[in-house]
Order: C-alpha cells, then structure tokens, then sequence
C-alpha cells in the first residue's frame, strides 16, 4: 500500500509540473511532435467510436489532461461526460475551458485515481482514454471498471506497445518526456483484458509508417504517410509483426462482473 501510495504520488507531481510549466510542456511536445503527426488514423478511429456510443448515455474519460474530448463529447449529445485527472492543475485548466465554452449542465471534472474509480457500480456506460492506460497499475485499473460499467458497458483506449526495439530505444534517450513508472503495453497486458471483458479487439497501427516522421511538415508527408499505414495494414495480417506496431488500439466491451 505504501509503494502504490509512492507511485501514485509520483506520478501525480510528474503531472502537475507538466501542466503547470508550459515551457517545460512546449520543450518536451517538440521532442516528439514529428511522431505524433503520424497518429491521425488512430485518432480519427477513436474519435468515432466515443461519438457514435456516447450518445444519451453517461460516458467517463479518464486521464483527461486538460480537456481532451470531454468537452467535445458533452457538445455531442451524451447524457453526462465525467472527465477525471490525477493532476489538480489539470482539472483546473480543463474546468476553466468549460466554463469559457458555456459547457456545465452536463458535464464534470474530478480529481481522481483511474484505478480506484468512486462512481457507483453499474452506472457507466462507456468509458474512454487516450495514452492513459499505461500509466496506472492495469489490473486495478481493469477491477475498477468493470465494476463501475453497465452490463453492456463498453471502453476504448489508444495505448502505446512496449516491444518494439527501435521505439525503445528512442524511450531510452528522452526520459524527461515520460514519468518514472510508466509502462508500454506487453503482451500481458492485453491478454489480461481477456480476464476481465468477454470482448476484446485490439488494432495494431504504425510500423513502417514511423518512417514516415522524416518528412513531417513536407509537402509530400500525407502521401508518404498513407502508402506505409497500407503497408502496415497488410504487415499486420500476420500475428509475429503485430507486437512490433508502436500503438493499439483498444476496444472492449461485455464486463466480466
């Protein structure tokens, strides 16, 4: 309990020193900005999925920053958007957004723990997150949720994977970008889902398409970009090279109460 507490701690001074310091923020966004230029397939994915299901149901976002889609979701026709955030500061600015926007009769921003979520059981219809997953201890994270969700709940995430050499290896050289106790999914991680959802898909994207990054900003980027995600896709058809793709995405469904 005293480790978790540590952990927790930690991970939540990381946060609140990201979201406090904008110059700091600006410095660690640009060492990476060509990479997540490449991630609009995922995002545009995800992005239909919470839209199509969030529709007159109470849905929450955790890991939320400083607004994500919560705002944008609460404009769109879901019953209720609780967005949650271990960093006060976070919420701060995401509420302060809100507000400025005209939107708070149906949506509400909390501090709290991902892996211990204080809704109360069977009231959540979809829950959804973006690079969250692989902050937090996921079986805990996963106990939570399937005690928070419908019977017929569903959840979405986009996570990065942790096996692919190279990727590491760029990790390895910028660790001020990334919190001490942060984890990229393994091949453990996605099985243990299976223990917790009768559904479980799981889509591989971004392999050759890192290569991609080198002509960020160029003219020819999005033509360059859509010819390696085709190649990727087709990569993918075989299950040895899946475990190398940079990010996932995660769809569940069913609980296992």
């Amino acid at each position: 309990m005293v480790q978790k507490n540590i952990r927790i701690q930690r991970e939540k001074a990381f946060q609140d020193e990201r979201y406090s310091d904008k110059n700091l923020q600006q410095k660690r966004t640009k060492k990476v900005s060509r990479f997540y230029q490449l991630t609009k397939s995922i995002h545009q994915e995800y992005k239909q999925f919470i839209f199509q299901n969030s529709k007159n149901v109470k849905t929450v976002e955790i890991g939320c920053g400083v607004g994500s889609y919560a705002i944008d979701l609460a404009q769109n026709g879901a019953d209720t958007v609780t967005a949650i955030d271990i960093s006060t500061i976070a919420i701060d600015i995401a509420s302060s957004k809100a507000k400025k926007k005209g939107v708070d009769h149906n949506l509400f921003f909390e501090v709290m723990n991902a892996e211990d979520l204080t809704f109360n059981s069977s009231s959540v219809d979809l829950i959804c997150g973006g690079a969250i997953l692989h902050h937090l201890d996921i079986e805990k994270t996963m106990q939570s949720m399937t005690k928070i969700l419908q019977a017929n709940g569903k959840a979405i995430f986009i996570e990065p994977l942790g096996h692919n050499i190279l990727i590491n290896f760029f990790r390895n050289l910028t660790p001020a970008i990334r919190s001490e106790d942060e984890h990229p999914l393994l091949d453990t991680d996605l099985e243990l889902f299976q223990k917790y959802f009768k559904k479980v898909e799981i889509k591989y994207f971004y392999l050759t398409a890192l290569a991609a990054s080198l002509f960020a900003g160029s003219p020819g980027f999005d033509f360059v970009l859509s010819k390696l995600e085709f190649l990727d896709r087709q990569l993918f058809k075989l299950p040895f090279l899946q475990k190398q793709a940079w990010q996932v995405l995660i769809r569940l469904s069913e609980p296992i109460k």
